[in-house]
Protein backbone atom coordinates (compact mmCIF):
# COMPACT_ATOMS: atom_id res chain seq x y z
CA UNK A 1 0.00 0.00 0.00
CA UNK A 2 0.93 3.38 -0.63
CA UNK A 3 2.15 5.68 2.24
CA UNK A 4 -0.13 8.39 3.73
CA UNK A 5 2.57 11.00 2.18
CA UNK A 6 2.10 9.89 -1.10
CA UNK A 7 -1.12 9.13 -1.07
CA UNK A 8 -1.95 12.77 0.19
CA UNK A 9 0.25 14.29 -2.40
CA UNK A 10 -1.56 12.59 -5.16
CA UNK A 11 -4.94 14.03 -3.73
CA UNK A 12 -3.75 17.22 -3.46
CA UNK A 13 -3.98 17.55 -7.65
CA UNK A 14 -6.47 15.47 -8.52
CA UNK A 15 -9.44 13.78 -6.70
CA UNK A 16 -10.80 10.46 -6.05
CA UNK A 17 -14.36 10.19 -7.95
CA UNK A 18 -15.23 7.00 -6.25
CA UNK A 19 -15.07 8.81 -2.64
CA UNK A 20 -17.25 10.85 -3.71
CA UNK A 21 -19.57 8.56 -4.63
CA UNK A 22 -19.02 6.26 -1.45
CA UNK A 23 -18.06 3.12 -4.16
CA UNK A 24 -15.45 0.80 -4.57
CA UNK A 25 -13.26 0.95 -8.16
CA UNK A 26 -15.51 -2.17 -9.32
CA UNK A 27 -18.93 -0.66 -8.85
CA UNK A 28 -21.22 -1.91 -11.35
CA UNK A 29 -23.38 0.48 -13.31
CA UNK A 30 -26.61 0.35 -11.63
CA UNK A 31 -24.45 1.26 -8.66
CA UNK A 32 -23.26 4.11 -9.87
CA UNK A 33 -26.61 5.52 -10.47
CA UNK A 34 -28.07 4.63 -7.71
CA UNK A 35 -25.10 6.40 -5.73
CA UNK A 36 -25.78 9.20 -7.89
CA UNK A 37 -29.46 9.65 -7.13
CA UNK A 38 -29.02 9.32 -3.20
CA UNK A 39 -26.56 11.81 -3.57
CA UNK A 40 -28.33 14.15 -5.57
CA UNK A 41 -31.53 13.84 -2.81
CA UNK A 42 -28.86 15.75 -0.49
CA UNK A 43 -26.86 18.22 -2.73
CA UNK A 44 -28.99 19.01 -5.92
CA UNK A 45 -29.72 23.01 -5.93
CA UNK A 46 -33.28 22.27 -6.48
CA UNK A 47 -33.50 20.71 -2.95
CA UNK A 48 -32.56 23.89 -0.97
CA UNK A 49 -34.34 26.79 -3.05
CA UNK A 50 -36.01 27.91 0.01
CA UNK A 51 -32.61 28.65 1.21
CA UNK A 52 -30.66 31.07 -0.99
CA UNK A 53 -27.38 30.34 1.30
CA UNK A 54 -27.84 26.51 0.95
CA UNK A 55 -28.82 26.90 -2.43
CA UNK A 56 -25.35 28.69 -3.33
CA UNK A 57 -23.36 26.04 -1.32
CA UNK A 58 -25.37 23.28 -3.56
CA UNK A 59 -24.62 25.23 -6.30
CA UNK A 60 -20.78 24.35 -5.78
CA UNK A 61 -20.76 20.67 -4.23
CA UNK A 62 -23.55 19.25 -6.91
CA UNK A 63 -21.56 19.87 -9.96
CA UNK A 64 -18.55 18.03 -8.26
CA UNK A 65 -21.47 14.55 -7.37
CA UNK A 66 -22.82 15.41 -11.19
CA UNK A 67 -18.82 15.17 -13.21
CA UNK A 68 -17.74 11.75 -10.63
CA UNK A 69 -21.22 10.33 -12.18
CA UNK A 70 -20.15 11.60 -16.01
CA UNK A 71 -17.22 9.68 -15.94
CA UNK A 72 -17.59 6.42 -13.98
CA UNK A 73 -21.14 6.13 -16.06
CA UNK A 74 -18.89 6.19 -19.67
CA UNK A 75 -16.75 3.21 -19.57
CA UNK A 76 -13.92 4.91 -21.97
CA UNK A 77 -13.93 8.42 -19.34
CA UNK A 78 -13.99 5.51 -16.48
CA UNK A 79 -11.17 3.35 -18.29
CA UNK A 80 -8.79 6.52 -18.86
CA UNK A 81 -9.54 8.10 -15.20
CA UNK A 82 -8.76 4.28 -13.82
CA UNK A 83 -5.42 4.77 -15.70
CA UNK A 84 -4.22 7.96 -15.79
CA UNK A 85 -6.76 10.02 -13.22
CA UNK A 86 -8.03 13.16 -13.05
CA UNK A 87 -5.33 14.53 -15.65
CA UNK A 88 -6.18 11.92 -18.12
CA UNK A 89 -9.08 13.45 -18.67
CA UNK A 90 -8.43 16.38 -19.72
CA UNK A 91 -7.32 17.58 -23.73
CA UNK A 92 -3.89 18.61 -22.72
CA UNK A 93 -3.63 17.92 -19.25
CA UNK A 94 -3.46 21.91 -18.26
CA UNK A 95 -6.48 23.09 -17.43
CA UNK A 96 -5.93 21.51 -13.82
CA UNK A 97 -2.28 23.11 -13.56
CA UNK A 98 -3.66 25.94 -15.18
CA UNK A 99 -6.63 26.60 -12.40
CA UNK A 100 -3.92 25.94 -9.18
CA UNK A 101 -0.64 27.36 -10.05
CA UNK A 102 0.71 30.96 -11.55
CA UNK A 103 1.68 31.48 -14.67
CA UNK A 104 5.41 31.11 -13.70
CA UNK A 105 4.93 27.79 -11.99
CA UNK A 106 2.96 26.60 -15.50
CA UNK A 107 6.16 27.68 -17.68
CA UNK A 108 8.41 25.75 -15.06
CA UNK A 109 6.38 23.08 -14.76
CA UNK A 110 6.18 22.79 -18.42
CA UNK A 111 10.06 22.73 -18.84
CA UNK A 112 10.01 20.26 -16.63
CA UNK A 113 7.80 18.04 -18.09
CA UNK A 114 9.21 18.72 -21.63
CA UNK A 115 13.02 17.69 -20.30
CA UNK A 116 11.74 14.50 -19.11
CA UNK A 117 9.80 13.51 -22.36
CA UNK A 118 13.10 14.19 -24.03
CA UNK A 119 15.06 11.99 -21.75
CA UNK A 120 12.63 9.63 -21.75
CA UNK A 121 12.57 9.51 -25.55
CA UNK A 122 16.28 9.38 -25.96
CA UNK A 123 16.49 6.30 -23.43
CA UNK A 124 13.53 4.48 -25.73
CA UNK A 125 15.72 5.23 -28.68
CA UNK A 126 19.07 3.87 -27.15
CA UNK A 127 18.27 1.68 -24.63
CA UNK A 128 21.81 1.71 -23.11
CA UNK A 129 23.28 -0.60 -20.79
CA UNK A 130 25.75 -1.70 -18.77
CA UNK A 131 27.65 -3.58 -16.40
CA UNK A 132 30.53 -2.69 -13.89
CA UNK A 133 32.07 -5.66 -12.44
CA UNK A 134 34.93 -5.47 -9.72
CA UNK A 135 36.71 -8.76 -8.25
CA UNK A 136 37.76 -8.40 -5.03
CA UNK A 137 40.27 -11.11 -3.13
CA UNK A 138 39.99 -10.99 0.37
CA UNK A 139 40.94 -14.71 1.01
CA UNK A 140 44.20 -13.58 3.33
CA UNK A 141 41.33 -12.88 5.90
CA UNK A 142 40.51 -16.09 6.55
CA UNK A 143 42.78 -18.76 4.52
CA UNK A 144 45.88 -17.02 6.03
CA UNK A 145 46.52 -19.17 9.31
CA UNK A 146 46.12 -22.01 7.19
CA UNK A 147 50.36 -21.79 6.12
CA UNK A 148 52.64 -23.72 7.88
CA UNK A 149 54.36 -21.04 9.24
CA UNK A 150 51.76 -19.05 10.90
CA UNK A 151 53.91 -17.36 13.21
CA UNK A 152 54.69 -15.43 9.93
CA UNK A 153 52.02 -13.51 9.48
CA UNK A 154 50.75 -12.94 13.26
CA UNK A 155 52.15 -8.65 13.20
CA UNK A 156 50.79 -8.13 9.51
CA UNK A 157 47.52 -6.92 8.22
CA UNK A 158 45.50 -9.30 6.02
CA UNK A 159 46.24 -8.50 2.06
CA UNK A 160 43.01 -7.76 0.04
CA UNK A 161 43.62 -6.79 -3.61
CA UNK A 162 41.44 -6.50 -6.70
CA UNK A 163 42.59 -9.29 -9.02
CA UNK A 164 39.38 -7.98 -11.37
CA UNK A 165 38.09 -5.44 -12.97
CA UNK A 166 35.79 -5.47 -16.02
CA UNK A 167 32.83 -2.79 -17.99
CA UNK A 168 30.50 -3.21 -20.64
CA UNK A 169 28.61 -1.14 -22.56
CA UNK A 170 26.17 -1.08 -25.26
CA UNK A 171 23.55 0.44 -26.96
CA UNK A 172 20.43 0.34 -29.43
CA UNK A 173 20.13 2.87 -32.57
CA UNK A 174 16.49 2.13 -34.29
CA UNK A 175 17.29 2.61 -38.43
CA UNK A 176 13.33 1.07 -39.14
CA UNK A 177 10.39 -0.13 -37.33
CA UNK A 178 11.99 -3.37 -38.31
CA UNK A 179 15.80 -2.73 -37.85
CA UNK A 180 18.03 -2.25 -35.22
CA UNK A 181 21.39 -1.86 -34.87
CA UNK A 182 23.38 -2.32 -31.41
CA UNK A 183 26.75 -1.49 -30.94
CA UNK A 184 28.58 -2.70 -27.56
CA UNK A 185 31.85 -3.16 -26.13
CA UNK A 186 33.73 -4.44 -23.21
CA UNK A 187 37.07 -3.85 -21.55
CA UNK A 188 38.66 -6.73 -18.72
CA UNK A 189 41.68 -6.97 -16.49
CA UNK A 190 42.44 -10.07 -14.40
CA UNK A 191 45.27 -10.57 -12.79
CA UNK A 192 47.38 -8.19 -14.50
CA UNK A 193 46.27 -8.95 -18.16
CA UNK A 194 43.85 -6.86 -20.12
CA UNK A 195 41.55 -7.35 -23.12
CA UNK A 196 38.51 -6.26 -24.75
CA UNK A 197 36.42 -6.22 -27.49
CA UNK A 198 33.82 -4.15 -29.56
CA UNK A 199 30.57 -5.94 -31.71
CA UNK A 200 28.60 -4.66 -34.12
CA UNK A 201 24.77 -6.16 -34.19
CA UNK A 202 22.26 -5.93 -36.80
CA UNK A 203 18.87 -7.31 -36.05
CA UNK A 204 16.00 -7.31 -38.09
CA UNK A 205 11.99 -7.99 -36.97
CA UNK A 206 11.07 -10.77 -39.56
CA UNK A 207 7.58 -10.96 -38.56
CA UNK A 208 5.13 -10.81 -35.98
CA UNK A 209 6.72 -14.22 -34.83
CA UNK A 210 10.18 -13.66 -35.08
CA UNK A 211 13.47 -11.57 -35.48
CA UNK A 212 17.06 -12.42 -36.85
CA UNK A 213 20.30 -10.79 -36.21
CA UNK A 214 24.14 -11.00 -37.45
CA UNK A 215 26.76 -9.79 -35.04
CA UNK A 216 30.46 -8.92 -35.68
CA UNK A 217 33.14 -8.51 -33.27
CA UNK A 218 37.00 -7.60 -32.89
CA UNK A 219 38.91 -7.83 -29.93
CA UNK A 220 40.59 -11.13 -28.40
CA UNK A 221 40.13 -12.72 -31.72
CA UNK A 222 37.43 -12.10 -34.79
CA UNK A 223 33.86 -14.17 -34.39
CA UNK A 224 30.83 -13.74 -36.71
CA UNK A 225 27.66 -14.97 -34.82
CA UNK A 226 24.05 -15.55 -36.12
CA UNK A 227 20.96 -15.56 -33.72
CA UNK A 228 17.41 -16.23 -34.40
CA UNK A 229 14.10 -16.57 -32.40
CA UNK A 230 10.96 -17.42 -33.58
CA UNK A 231 7.46 -18.77 -32.05
CA UNK A 232 7.12 -21.93 -33.10
CA UNK A 233 3.07 -21.58 -32.04
CA UNK A 234 0.92 -20.63 -29.55
CA UNK A 235 2.36 -22.16 -26.32
CA UNK A 236 5.72 -22.92 -27.85
CA UNK A 237 9.17 -20.95 -29.01
CA UNK A 238 12.77 -21.31 -30.66
CA UNK A 239 16.44 -19.55 -30.56
CA UNK A 240 18.98 -20.72 -32.74
CA UNK A 241 22.62 -19.57 -33.10
CA UNK A 242 25.40 -20.36 -34.83
CA UNK A 243 29.23 -18.74 -34.81
CA UNK A 244 32.63 -18.44 -36.36
CA UNK A 245 35.28 -17.54 -34.45
CA UNK A 246 39.20 -16.71 -35.21
CA UNK A 247 41.73 -16.91 -32.32
CA UNK A 248 45.22 -15.85 -32.55
CA UNK A 249 47.72 -19.18 -32.11
CA UNK A 250 51.16 -17.90 -32.89
CA UNK A 251 50.95 -16.73 -35.91
CA UNK A 252 48.20 -18.50 -37.37
CA UNK A 253 44.39 -18.32 -36.22
CA UNK A 254 42.52 -20.99 -35.10
CA UNK A 255 38.83 -21.47 -36.32
CA UNK A 256 36.04 -22.71 -33.42
CA UNK A 257 32.66 -23.13 -34.80
CA UNK A 258 29.73 -23.39 -31.94
CA UNK A 259 26.21 -24.05 -32.16
CA UNK A 260 23.58 -23.65 -29.88
CA UNK A 261 19.84 -24.44 -30.20
CA UNK A 262 16.82 -24.11 -27.30
CA UNK A 263 12.96 -25.11 -27.95
CA UNK A 264 10.82 -23.66 -24.96
CA UNK A 265 7.01 -24.97 -24.27
CA UNK A 266 4.68 -23.93 -22.03
CA UNK A 267 3.29 -26.83 -20.49
CA UNK A 268 0.81 -25.45 -17.93
CA UNK A 269 0.42 -22.36 -16.59
CA UNK A 270 2.82 -21.78 -14.36
CA UNK A 271 5.13 -24.40 -15.82
CA UNK A 272 7.99 -23.70 -18.93
CA UNK A 273 10.01 -26.57 -19.98
CA UNK A 274 13.19 -26.40 -22.29
CA UNK A 275 15.44 -28.42 -24.32
CA UNK A 276 19.12 -26.63 -25.18
CA UNK A 277 21.94 -28.25 -27.27
CA UNK A 278 25.49 -26.78 -27.51
CA UNK A 279 28.14 -28.17 -29.47
CA UNK A 280 31.14 -26.80 -30.00
CA UNK A 281 34.40 -26.70 -27.37
CA UNK A 282 32.06 -27.11 -24.56
CA UNK A 283 28.98 -29.62 -25.79
CA UNK A 284 26.01 -30.32 -24.01
CA UNK A 285 22.41 -31.36 -23.55
CA UNK A 286 20.43 -29.47 -21.27
CA UNK A 287 16.62 -30.28 -19.81
CA UNK A 288 14.79 -27.40 -17.57
CA UNK A 289 11.82 -27.39 -15.58
CA UNK A 290 10.68 -23.63 -14.51
CA UNK A 291 7.74 -23.04 -12.24
CA UNK A 292 6.77 -19.91 -12.01
CA UNK A 293 3.91 -18.19 -9.70
CA UNK A 294 3.93 -14.88 -8.06
CA UNK A 295 5.13 -15.70 -4.86
CA UNK A 296 7.56 -18.91 -5.74
CA UNK A 297 10.34 -19.45 -8.48
CA UNK A 298 11.65 -22.77 -9.13
CA UNK A 299 14.02 -24.65 -11.55
CA UNK A 300 15.76 -27.59 -11.99
CA UNK A 301 17.89 -28.43 -14.70
CA UNK A 302 19.86 -31.39 -15.87
CA UNK A 303 23.05 -30.83 -18.14
CA UNK A 304 25.09 -34.04 -19.90
CA UNK A 305 27.67 -32.74 -21.66
CA UNK A 306 31.82 -32.12 -21.56
CA UNK A 307 33.77 -31.29 -19.67
CA UNK A 308 30.95 -30.51 -17.08
CA UNK A 309 27.59 -32.97 -16.15
CA UNK A 310 25.24 -31.36 -13.33
CA UNK A 311 22.28 -31.56 -11.94
CA UNK A 312 20.77 -28.05 -10.60
CA UNK A 313 17.91 -26.75 -8.44
CA UNK A 314 17.13 -23.31 -7.31
CA UNK A 315 13.96 -21.79 -5.43
CA UNK A 316 13.32 -17.77 -5.20
CA UNK A 317 10.46 -16.74 -2.77
CA UNK A 318 9.06 -13.76 -3.46
CA UNK A 319 7.52 -11.13 -0.85
CA UNK A 320 5.76 -8.92 -2.83
CA UNK A 321 4.85 -6.63 0.08
CA UNK A 322 8.32 -5.86 0.87
CA UNK A 323 9.77 -6.04 -2.58
CA UNK A 324 12.50 -8.88 -1.74
CA UNK A 325 12.89 -11.89 -2.85
CA UNK A 326 15.19 -14.82 -0.90
CA UNK A 327 16.81 -17.40 -3.12
CA UNK A 328 19.11 -21.10 -2.63
CA UNK A 329 20.44 -23.04 -4.87
CA UNK A 330 22.26 -26.52 -5.28
CA UNK A 331 24.60 -27.54 -8.15
CA UNK A 332 25.85 -30.68 -8.08
CA UNK A 333 28.21 -31.81 -10.83
CA UNK A 334 31.76 -33.15 -12.34
CA UNK A 335 33.30 -30.14 -11.25
CA UNK A 336 31.98 -30.52 -7.57
CA UNK A 337 29.52 -29.42 -5.72
CA UNK A 338 28.24 -25.37 -5.17
CA UNK A 339 25.26 -23.87 -3.00
CA UNK A 340 24.64 -20.57 -3.09
CA UNK A 341 21.85 -18.43 -1.08
CA UNK A 342 20.56 -14.80 -0.86
CA UNK A 343 18.08 -12.21 -1.23
CA UNK A 344 17.36 -9.64 -3.28
CA UNK A 345 15.76 -6.21 -1.97
CA UNK A 346 14.68 -3.55 -4.01
CA UNK A 347 15.27 -0.32 -2.41
CA UNK A 348 13.78 2.61 -4.89
CA UNK A 349 11.21 2.78 -8.30
CA UNK A 350 14.46 2.02 -9.82
CA UNK A 351 17.07 0.46 -7.61
CA UNK A 352 17.53 -3.38 -6.46
CA UNK A 353 20.39 -4.76 -3.47
CA UNK A 354 21.32 -8.14 -3.66
CA UNK A 355 23.80 -10.02 -1.74
CA UNK A 356 24.73 -13.77 -2.42
CA UNK A 357 26.71 -16.00 -0.89
CA UNK A 358 28.63 -19.49 -3.00
CA UNK A 359 29.93 -21.78 -0.87
CA UNK A 360 31.87 -24.89 -2.60
CA UNK A 361 33.97 -27.18 -3.75
CA UNK A 362 36.15 -26.34 -5.46
CA UNK A 363 35.86 -22.48 -5.69
CA UNK A 364 35.74 -22.07 -1.37
CA UNK A 365 33.14 -19.10 -0.12
CA UNK A 366 32.41 -15.98 -2.28
CA UNK A 367 30.34 -13.13 -1.57
CA UNK A 368 28.77 -11.62 -4.57
CA UNK A 369 27.51 -8.16 -4.03
CA UNK A 370 24.82 -6.77 -6.72
CA UNK A 371 22.73 -3.33 -7.61
CA UNK A 372 20.42 -2.22 -10.39
CA UNK A 373 20.13 0.65 -11.18
CA UNK A 374 17.32 0.99 -14.33
CA UNK A 375 19.68 -1.32 -17.07
CA UNK A 376 22.65 -0.68 -14.93
CA UNK A 377 24.37 -3.45 -13.08
CA UNK A 378 26.93 -3.30 -10.73
CA UNK A 379 28.36 -6.09 -9.40
CA UNK A 380 31.10 -6.96 -6.61
CA UNK A 381 32.50 -10.70 -5.88
CA UNK A 382 34.66 -11.01 -3.00
CA UNK A 383 36.80 -13.95 -2.80
CA UNK A 384 36.74 -14.67 1.06
CA UNK A 385 38.10 -18.20 1.08
CA UNK A 386 39.60 -20.37 -1.09
CA UNK A 387 38.63 -23.59 1.03
CA UNK A 388 35.07 -23.83 3.40
CA UNK A 389 35.53 -22.02 6.68
CA UNK A 390 33.21 -21.17 8.69
CA UNK A 391 34.22 -17.60 10.20
CA UNK A 392 34.17 -16.97 6.20
CA UNK A 393 30.46 -18.18 5.82
CA UNK A 394 29.46 -16.58 9.09
CA UNK A 395 30.73 -12.91 8.16
CA UNK A 396 29.93 -13.13 4.63
CA UNK A 397 26.31 -13.98 5.70
CA UNK A 398 25.77 -11.65 8.28
CA UNK A 399 27.72 -8.73 7.56
CA UNK A 400 26.69 -7.40 4.26
CA UNK A 401 22.71 -7.74 6.26
CA UNK A 402 23.93 -5.71 9.53
CA UNK A 403 25.69 -2.83 6.82
CA UNK A 404 22.27 -2.46 5.26
CA UNK A 405 20.18 -2.21 8.22
CA UNK A 406 23.03 0.23 9.33
CA UNK A 407 22.96 2.55 6.29
CA UNK A 408 19.12 2.20 6.31
CA UNK A 409 18.33 3.45 9.61
CA UNK A 410 21.59 5.89 9.96
CA UNK A 411 21.95 7.40 7.15
CA UNK A 412 19.17 6.33 4.21
CA UNK A 413 15.62 6.70 6.19
CA UNK A 414 16.96 10.01 7.41
CA UNK A 415 17.56 11.06 4.45
CA UNK A 416 14.18 10.37 2.77
CA UNK A 417 12.10 11.61 5.52
CA UNK A 418 13.89 15.00 5.16
CA UNK A 419 13.40 14.58 1.31
CA UNK A 420 9.44 13.57 1.69
CA UNK A 421 9.25 16.39 4.55
CA UNK A 422 10.48 19.03 2.10
CA UNK A 423 8.56 18.09 -0.74
CA UNK A 424 5.50 17.59 1.85
CA UNK A 425 5.82 21.26 2.99
CA UNK A 426 6.67 22.66 -0.97
CA UNK A 427 3.38 20.77 -2.05
CA UNK A 428 1.32 22.59 0.87
CA UNK A 429 2.50 25.66 0.14
CA UNK A 430 1.84 25.62 -3.56
CA UNK A 431 -1.52 24.53 -3.19
CA UNK A 432 -2.42 26.74 -0.11
CA UNK A 433 -5.84 28.01 -2.08
CA UNK A 434 -6.92 24.18 -3.02
CA UNK A 435 -6.22 22.72 0.46
CA UNK A 436 -8.29 26.05 1.67
CA UNK A 437 -11.39 25.29 -1.23
CA UNK A 438 -11.55 21.26 -0.15
CA UNK A 439 -11.82 22.42 4.20
CA UNK A 440 -14.73 25.28 2.97
CA UNK A 441 -16.36 22.14 0.17
CA UNK A 442 -16.50 19.36 2.84
CA UNK A 443 -17.84 22.40 5.34
CA UNK A 444 -20.51 23.49 2.51
CA UNK A 445 -21.48 19.57 2.24
CA UNK A 446 -22.11 19.05 5.59
CA UNK A 447 -24.62 21.69 6.45
CA UNK A 448 -26.60 20.51 2.99
CA UNK A 449 -26.82 17.03 4.37
CA UNK A 450 -27.86 18.02 7.67
CA UNK A 451 -31.60 17.78 6.75
CA UNK A 452 -30.86 14.14 4.87
CA UNK A 453 -29.35 13.08 7.85
CA UNK A 454 -31.88 14.18 10.50
CA UNK A 455 -33.81 12.11 8.45
CA UNK A 456 -31.71 8.93 8.31
CA UNK A 457 -31.29 9.05 12.44
CA UNK A 458 -34.80 9.14 12.76
CA UNK A 459 -35.79 6.20 10.69
CA UNK A 460 -33.06 4.29 12.47
CA UNK A 461 -34.29 5.75 15.85
CA UNK A 462 -37.42 4.10 15.09
CA UNK A 463 -36.30 0.52 14.38
CA UNK A 464 -33.28 0.05 16.86
CA UNK A 465 -31.16 0.73 13.60
CA UNK A 466 -27.59 1.56 12.82
CA UNK A 467 -26.87 5.24 14.91
CA UNK A 468 -23.52 7.22 15.31
CA UNK A 469 -23.05 8.51 18.01
CA UNK A 470 -19.60 10.26 17.78
CA UNK A 471 -16.97 9.67 15.08
CA UNK A 472 -13.39 11.01 14.25
CA UNK A 473 -11.40 11.29 11.56
CA UNK A 474 -7.66 12.33 11.46
CA UNK A 475 -3.80 12.19 13.63
CA UNK A 476 -6.21 10.15 16.72
CA UNK A 477 -2.37 8.79 18.38
CA UNK A 478 0.75 10.45 18.93
CA UNK A 479 2.11 13.23 21.48
CA UNK A 480 0.68 16.43 21.66
CA UNK A 481 -2.22 16.11 19.61
CA UNK A 482 -4.44 19.52 18.72
CA UNK A 483 -8.27 19.76 17.64
CA UNK A 484 -7.00 20.65 14.16
CA UNK A 485 -5.40 16.90 14.21
CA UNK A 486 -8.66 15.53 13.60
CA UNK A 487 -12.31 15.94 12.81
CA UNK A 488 -15.60 15.38 14.24
CA UNK A 489 -17.55 13.98 11.26
CA UNK A 490 -20.25 12.62 13.21
CA UNK A 491 -22.93 13.50 10.51
CA UNK A 492 -20.39 12.53 7.99
CA UNK A 493 -20.78 9.15 8.86
CA UNK A 494 -24.39 8.90 9.67
CA UNK A 495 -24.94 9.93 6.27
CA UNK A 496 -23.54 6.93 4.43
CA UNK A 497 -25.83 4.72 6.41
CA UNK A 498 -28.16 3.22 4.30
CA UNK A 499 -31.04 0.90 5.85
CA UNK A 500 -28.83 0.40 8.60
CA UNK A 501 -26.17 -0.49 7.22
CA UNK A 502 -22.47 1.16 6.29
CA UNK A 503 -20.22 0.38 3.78
CA UNK A 504 -16.90 2.36 2.83
CA UNK A 505 -15.02 0.06 0.51
CA UNK A 506 -11.16 -0.73 0.88
CA UNK A 507 -8.64 1.60 -0.49
CA UNK A 508 -11.36 4.59 -0.46
CA UNK A 509 -9.13 7.87 0.46
CA UNK A 510 -11.34 9.01 3.44
CA UNK A 511 -10.76 12.51 3.06
CA UNK A 512 -12.65 12.47 -0.37
CA UNK A 513 -15.58 11.22 1.50
CA UNK A 514 -18.63 13.67 1.02
CA UNK A 515 -17.86 16.14 3.71
CA UNK A 516 -14.54 14.94 5.06
CA UNK A 517 -11.26 16.76 4.32
CA UNK A 518 -7.34 15.97 5.17
CA UNK A 519 -6.98 17.75 8.60
CA UNK A 520 -2.97 16.85 8.57
CA UNK A 521 -1.86 15.54 5.39
CA UNK A 522 1.15 13.65 5.00
CA UNK A 523 0.51 11.69 8.36
CA UNK A 524 -1.42 8.65 8.96
CA UNK A 525 -4.95 8.49 10.02
CA UNK A 526 -7.48 6.75 11.27
CA UNK A 527 -11.49 6.81 11.54
CA UNK A 528 -13.18 6.31 15.07
CA UNK A 529 -16.68 5.46 15.42
CA UNK A 530 -18.71 5.31 17.99
CA UNK A 531 -22.35 4.08 17.20
CA UNK A 532 -25.31 2.16 18.30
CA UNK A 533 -26.49 -1.21 16.88
CA UNK A 534 -29.99 -2.63 18.57
CA UNK A 535 -29.96 -0.22 21.24
CA UNK A 536 -26.21 -1.21 22.37
CA UNK A 537 -23.10 0.31 22.03
CA UNK A 538 -20.21 -0.53 19.66
CA UNK A 539 -16.80 1.00 19.45
CA UNK A 540 -14.53 0.63 16.33
CA UNK A 541 -11.14 2.05 14.84
CA UNK A 542 -10.29 1.82 11.49
CA UNK A 543 -7.04 3.33 9.27
CA UNK A 544 -7.32 4.86 6.40
CA UNK A 545 -8.06 2.87 3.31
CA UNK A 546 -9.20 0.15 5.66
CA UNK A 547 -12.64 -1.70 4.97
CA UNK A 548 -15.24 -0.01 6.81
CA UNK A 549 -18.43 -2.63 7.00
CA UNK A 550 -20.91 -1.55 10.39
CA UNK A 551 -22.89 -3.14 12.03
CA UNK A 552 -20.09 -5.89 13.36
CA UNK A 553 -20.14 -7.79 16.88
CA UNK A 554 -16.58 -7.36 17.15
CA UNK A 555 -17.36 -4.13 17.74
CA UNK A 556 -19.33 -4.44 21.08
CA UNK A 557 -18.49 -2.58 24.01
CA UNK A 558 -18.50 -5.48 26.29
CA UNK A 559 -15.58 -6.51 24.76
CA UNK A 560 -12.37 -5.14 24.50
CA UNK A 561 -12.05 -2.34 21.72
CA UNK A 562 -10.20 -3.27 18.63
CA UNK A 563 -7.50 -1.03 19.29
CA UNK A 564 -6.28 0.71 22.66
CA UNK A 565 -6.44 3.83 20.31
CA UNK A 566 -9.79 3.69 19.90
CA UNK A 567 -10.87 4.69 23.58
CA UNK A 568 -8.16 7.41 23.49
CA UNK A 569 -9.51 8.92 20.21
CA UNK A 570 -12.93 8.78 21.28
CA UNK A 571 -12.52 10.79 24.92
CA UNK A 572 -10.78 13.43 23.20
Amino acid sequence: MASSTDDDLDLVDGDDYYAWLGLSKNASKDEINNAFRRFSRMYHPDKHASDAALHSKAETIFPKIKKAHDVLSDPQKRAIYDTMGVKGLETDGWEIVSRTKTPQEILEEYERLAREREKKLLEQKTNPKGTFSIGIDASDMFDRYHAIDAMEYSSSLPNIEINEISISQSIECPLTTKNTAIIAGNLASRNGRGQGQISVTGRRLVSDNGWAEVELSAGDGTAIIVRGFRTLWRRAFGTMSGSLQFTPHGRVSVLKPAFSSMVAMQLDKNVQGRITYNWGTHSSMTSMIIYDTDKRHIVAAVQIGLPNTLAMISYTHKFLDDDMKLKGSLRVGTFGVVAEYGCEKQVTKFSTLGATVSIGIPIGVILKLKMNRGNQIYMIPIHLADEIVPNAIFYGTFLPVATYFAVKLLIVNPFLKDQKEKELQKKKEANATRLITKQREAESAVELMKQTVDRIRESEERKGGLIIKKALYGKLEGESLTTTDYLTVTLQVQSLVNDSRLLIPEGTHMSELPGFYDPCIGEAKELSITYEFRRRLHICLFKDGDRVLLPNRDHLAEQPPSSAAASDGLSR
